[in-house]
């Protein structure tokens, strides 16, 4: 499973980093700070409930198929 995340969009509620900080760090100036991730292994439901998290949807799964 994989997040990519469209930074350019992100308006910095930090939602995502409000449910999941370990997976979705932030700036100094608070909007997300990675284009993406790998999702470690037992982490799949935090990285969907973070992407989940975003009012602006920028954030999404790509699940491997």
């Amino acid at each position: 499973m994989r997040i990519r995340i469209d930074r350019a969009r992100c308006v910095g509620n930090a939602r995502c980093a409000a449910v999941a900080e370990h997976l979705y760090p932030l700036d100094d100036d608070g909007y997300i700070a990675i284009d993406g991730f790998e999702v470690p292994p037992g982490e799949e439901l935090m990285a969907r409930r973070g992407a989940k998290a975003c009012p602006e949807r920028i954030i999404f799964v790509e699940d491997d198929d």
